[in-house]
């Protein structure tokens, strides 16, 4: 996409003029200072940007014209220092010139559900729990079981987390869809693979009452009593709380509080996410066609991950990338998973950038 550096300059000089001036209300002169401050810092990334790319060239014609064996490896060493530098500015432009949504730095609803495979499935969706956790607690980010059923065996028929921290958001959304593990499950006494599946839907927080309304005569609420695992810790008021949302059949619990005023709290803001999630991906489903009209690029497929454990192998279909190292990534180490992903999504801002501009 070409971009007119040297009129968004002169932008950058008229609106630093216009505040100057001072005859400005106080409404016009914050949006004022909101757009320069965005163009400042855009320009200086960009004169940064100039700046190393001048320092490569200078230091490309020393080296080549050094004849001293300590001076070319010298000036080696500087060009590998700013050409490290120079991709991190052009990253960081990139994210200035297609910034992620504000959703993306929200808290986050993480609902994991077993699929296909009955107690296996269970199990699986406990480990891909124990994977979210560990790696929100490594980033330093806060966890809270919402709601849960639990097997037998330990497994989750459903549990929804709430994870709150820098970007929760903007690194598990394209976490939504299904999961697929391949591998003996422990109740298989022949030694057979198993295929199971768990879906998973990732919701951002709703940031205000006031963003998501619902009608009060639109929910069904009913109470009941809350059981906690194997008969302990049973709750024997009333506290838990299911919440209908009668339009569109959405259905949400929680019975992770002891009061039935905390529970119910809970279960609206996390209908309420739902319902936000809903939006973003019927805009997201828009966006995708503009997209396929422009390059031929759609939405993701539905099946997102498959876990195969014989082999060690995780393989996110939405990126096309393999990695050997489930064990390690199944316990939290998923940084390079999900740095690709932001890099996949970073390409499809760069698209939707693309139609805009081309459309105008």
């Amino acid at each position: 996409m070409d971009i007119r550096w040297d009129t968004l300059q002169a932008r950058r000089e008229e609106l630093s003029a216009k505040i100057i001036a001072g005859n400005i209300d106080s409404q016009e002169r914050e949006k004022i200072q909101k757009e320069l401050a965005g163009l400042v810092e855009l320009l200086d990334c960009q004169a940064k940007i100039t700046d190393l790319a001048a320092q490569i060239t200078q230091a490309e014609q020393e080296q080549n014209a050094a004849s001293d064996p300590e001076l070319k490896a010298m000036f080696s060493e500087e060009l590998v220092s700013l050409s490290f530098e120079l991709k991190q500015a052009k990253n960081e432009l990139e994210q200035l010139l297609f910034p992620p949504d504000e959703i993306d730095r929200r808290p986050v609803y993480i609902e994991i559900r077993a699929g296909a495979g009955g107690q296996e499935a269970s199990l699986f969706a406990s480990d891909l729990l124990r994977m979210y956790t560990n790696y929100a607690l490594s980033k330093n980010w806060s966890v809270e079981i919402v709601s849960a059923s639990q097997t037998d065996l330990k497994g989750f028929r459903e549990v929804v987390v709430y994870i709150k921290g820098k970007d929760a958001y903007g690194s598990f959304k394209l976490e939504s869809g299904v999961h697929r593990v391949q591998r003996v499950p422990l109740t298989e006494g022949a030694g057979r693979v198993h295929t199971s599946t768990v879906t998973v839907a990732v919701l951002p927080e709703v940031k205000d009452d006031e963003e998501i309304e619902i009608d009060a005569g639109d929910l069904r609420i009913d109470y009941f009593r809350a059981g906690g695992a194997g008969g302990q810790h049973v709750n024997v008021t009333d506290s838990a709380v299911r919440i209908t949302h009668l339009p569109t059949g959405t259905v949400v619990s929680c019975q992770d509080e002891r009061s039935q005023h905390k529970n119910k709290a809970k279960a609206m803001k996390v209908l309420k996410s739902r319902i936000l999630a809903e939006q973003t991906r019927k805009k997201e489903l828009e966006m995708s066609e503009k997209r396929r009209e422009l390059v031929g690029a759609g939405m993701r497929a539905e099946k997102v991950r498959t876990y195969n454990y014989p082999q060690n192998r995780i393989s996110d279909h939405q990126i096309g990338l393999t990695l050997n190292k489930l064990d390690i990534m199944m316990e939290g180490d998923i940084d390079e998973l999900i740095e690709a992903l932001k890099t996949y999504d970073l390409e499809l801002r760069r698209m939707d950038a693309v139609f805009k501009f081309s459309k105008n």
